[in-house]
């Protein structure tokens, strides 16, 4: 038994040595070590920012990014041999032998040195550079100066190694060995962590990303064709329609017992609703129509004593009328604030008027208000005459309180 188990040896070896030359060579996907480097960059990114908004030093930003890289190298590729994004894809740094000591990761240390001088230190010198020469307005010098033809000689380097790592680029597209210009520079290459490597793909985040992402690109094409306003009219409509007034009433006596009001009923009558309600989103102090002021002034008592000031002391209003027009429900506002709510409501929906901020009814219709003034032994009586914006607030006033002894003084004689 046993000299048939020392004939088998040699064979037993030879098959060994035939498996280890037939092994495959260990091969890196190429969109693992692309999804590395991004990773890396995602991860410096996120660190530099706390830091930059802790201490608010915009000056000092690519020096607290060197930093942040610096630290990041220390601790990934000098201590492990791997930056953070390829342990995350499961990749590691593999470098020829070279002379010279070590590092904690078993890669040599001037390999890694001269790396992280061309990974780290030599952009944030291009971008100290860069920046100082811009705020220097060195490319606007003299062709002759110095610091324009250093200026041109840094331009050169740019375009020599962007046309470098275009090609570096298409090579690692085509064999997929050296990812930047610095690995091929150092003969650096990602290599699997591992020989046996189960790359598993869950696409389910990714499918939910596209399913939220088609849904708002929905929500933006359709929300601007929706009208809130026209809808929001069509259920109140609806809701009326379905719940009767006196089942309403029941419900809320107290609504049906009080006469209806618009939102600024008690705003003295030489004054413009609408001016009052498009100052009441002016949030600015200085400003005399300012939201306060004009909720203040509008909600101030009038009492005996305001009522007998003589006419000289009297204040202009915060909102005067400009060229008065009467409503079809009795009330006075500016033209072209009446002109303008009355044709964005019809706009809005064919048929649909707007209400009165005074008492909340529906206006059908505006027409020029005219006044007749009566004055004894004047060559004016009984003549009649149109307002503009240039009468006094008072004649205005005046005005409007005989229109409503007039209606008032009417309407008792036809009851």
């Amino acid at each position: 038994m046993d000299a048939a188990w020392e004939r088998a040896q040699t064979r037993l070896a030879d098959i060994r040595s035939l498996a280890r030359n037939n092994e495959p060579a260990l091969r890196t996907i190429r969109v693992g070590q692309l999804d590395a480097e991004l990773l890396d960059q995602e991860l410096v990114q996120l660190l530099q920012d706390p830091i930059s908004k802790a201490f608010n030093f915009p000056r000092w930003k690519p020096e607290l990014s060197l930093f942040v890289q610096l630290v990041l190298y220390k601790l990934s590729v000098w201590d492990t041999g791997a930056t953070y994004g390829a342990r995350l894809q499961d990749l590691r740094y593999v470098v020829p032998r070279a002379s010279g000591g070590l590092s904690p990761s078993g890669l040599p240390q001037q390999t890694l040195l001269v790396h992280a001088c061309l990974t780290v230190l030599v952009p944030y010198i291009h971008t100290r550079l860069r920046s100082h020469a811009l705020s220097r307005a060195w490319p606007d010098a003299p062709s002759s100066d110095r610091r324009r033809k250093i200026w041109a000689l840094l331009v050169s380097l740019e375009s020599t190694h962007s046309l470098a790592a275009l090609l570096s680029f298409i090579a690692f597209l085509w064999d997929g060995r050296f990812r930047t210009v610095a690995d091929r520079l150092l003969n650096m290459r990602l290599i699997p962590s591992r020989r046996l490597v189960k790359r598993n793909v869950s696409y389910e985040f990714m499918n939910r990303q596209m399913v939220w992402h088609a849904f708002t690109e929905f929500l933006l094409f359709v929300l601007p064709l929706i009208n809130a306003r026209s809808i929001r009219r069509q259920v109140s409509r609806l809701t009326a329609l379905l719940i009767p007034t006196s089942l309403s009433s029941f419900f809320n006596p107290t609504r049906a017992n009080t006469h209806v009001r618009g939102k600024y009923w008690n705003l003295p009558r030489e004054q413009c609703a609408i001016c009052a309600e498009n100052a009441s989103f002016s949030l600015s102090l200085a400003e005399p129509s300012n939201a306060f002021t004009s909720l203040a002034t509008t909600m101030a008592p009038v009492t005996a004593s305001d009522s007998q000031t003589p006419d000289t002391d009297m204040e202009p209003p915060l909102h005067p009328i400009h060229t008065p027009y009467l409503t079809s429900c009795g009330d006075v506002y500016c033209y072209h604030c009446i002109a303008e709510r009355m044709m964005r409501a019809a706009d809005e929906e064919e048929g649909q008027k707007w209400e009165c901020l005074r008492c909340g009814q529906p206006v059908q219709s505006a027409d020029r208000l005219v006044a007749e003034v009566d004055s004894v032994g004047s060559e004016m009586s009984g003549s009649d005459y149109e307002f503009s914006s240039d009468m006094d607030v008072t004649d205005l006033s005046g005005s409007l309180a005989s229109m409503e002894s007039y209606s008032e003084s009417g309407l008792s004689e036809g009851s």
